[in-house]
Parts: structure tokens; C-alpha cells; sequence
């Protein structure tokens, strides 16, 4: 089984210094070279170029590299084309030269199964989901808030009407880093992966 995990796919074919920072043992190639089985990793980032479908340019790097996680990397990202590589099933959605710290968490969450949206998509995804009915997923008790603090109550309720970390640190007079922490404890008191799935919940017991 191949040791490597990440490796990134470019027109050139190079690592950016925040990516080498963030994972310093990555590798990368061009699309046009293709792996051997042995040598497949376990995530493959895809800066996107200019003028190629989507679609089509995932189709190519599958092809070529195995079918594995796909994290889109984009020097300047937008939401339609967020939405075309989500349907073109890559699993995270990024900006080319994000900080370390958070191609980290993005890498954290693709491996373990779950999904990265970009920050202005999943302001939409959340604001939306606050206006419609729609229950909890399957196996997380309905009755989400006896579970949290009253503090954590006030940050999920925040979370699900599309607030951002700043906009809670804000409104509920803390700082981001205490409402990151928050965050994760709720995570893990109502076993979800990220701020949709937690949207969904505090919304489908909203509306009962």
C-alpha cells in the first residue's frame, strides 16, 4: 500500500511553499502523467486551470491518478465553480493559496469521509437550510440542545442561521477562537462532521 498521502496536480507540476508547508512529505505531478498502482495516494489536490471543464479535467486526473478523494484547489473561487466540481464529485473545495492551517483541516475532514465547502457556499447552504423544513439525520437525537451547554446552544443556533465565526464571536461577544472551540465540542457532543450537517439538525427540530 503507498505511504504517500497527499500529492498535488498542476499544469507545472510544482509545489507552492504553503503546500510543502503544510505537508512536508507531499509529492506532485503534472496532469498528463499518469501513477502506478503502487505508488497511488490517499488525496489528490487539483489546481484548477483556466478554460478547462471541471468535469471533465476530474475525469482526467481519476483516470490518471486512481480513484481517490479529490480536493479542488482554485486561485480564485467562486461559488458556481464550487458547485461544478461538488457535482463533478470532489470532495473539498478551496482557495489555491490557503494558510497551512486550514488545508490541514481540509485534508482532516476528506479523509475521514466528509465534505469542505467554501466559506461564502456554505453561508448560502446554511442560510438556506434555515428557511426550509428538514429533519435530523438519522441517529442524532432530536432533542440536540439537552446535550450542550447553553453557551453551545446559542453558538449551534448561530451556526445554523449562516453566521460566520467572526459574525458569532460578534454577536455573542467572545473570540473566534472561543467560538472554534465551541464549535468542536458541539461536533462531537452530536457526533456530525461539519457546520451543514449541524445546521440540519438545529433546523429540523426548529420547524417540529
Amino acid at each position: 500500500m503507498s505511504k504517500t498521502v497527499h500529492c498535488f496536480v498542476s499544469q507545472k507540476g510544482d509545489l507552492l511553499p504553503r503546500w510543502q508547508e503544510a505537508f512536508p512529505s507531499a509529492s506532485a505531478r503534472r496532469f498528463e502523467i499518469e501513477v502506478s498502482r503502487g505508488d497511488t495516494p490517499q488525496l489528490t489536490w487539483v489546481r484548477l486551470p483556466t478554460g478547462v471543464p471541471v468535469a471533465q479535467l476530474l475525469d482526467t486526473v481519476r483516470r490518471n491518478m486512481g480513484d481517490m478523494p479529490v480536493i479542488a484547489l482554485s486561485d480564485q473561487p467562486d461559488d458556481e465553480e464550487a458547485l461544478a466540481c461538488f457535482a463533478a464529485a470532489a470532495r473539498g473545495y478551496c482557495n489555491t493559496h490557503a494558510l497551512p492551517e486550514l488545508l490541514l483541516r481540509v485534508a482532516d475532514v476528506a479523509l475521514h469521509g466528509g465534505l469542505w465547502i467554501g466559506e461564502s457556499l456554505m453561508q448560502r447552504l446554511l442560510q438556506g437550510t434555515a428557511r426550509i423544513a428538514t429533519p435530523a439525520p438519522k441517529g442524532v437525537s432530536a432533542d440536540w440542545a439537552a446535550l450542550l451547554t447553553q453557551r453551545e446552544q446559542q453558538v449551534a443556533q448561530a451556526v445554523a442561521e449562516g453566521a460566520s465565526n467572526k459574525e458569532i464571536a460578534r454577536q455573542l461577544d467572545i473570540t473566534e477562537r472561543t467560538v472554534k472551540a465551541h464549535t468542536g465540542a458541539i461536533f462531537e457532543k452530536l457526533g456530525v462532521r461539519d457546520r451543514l450537517q449541524l445546521s440540519l439538525i438545529v433546523n429540523g427540530r426548529q420547524v417540529r
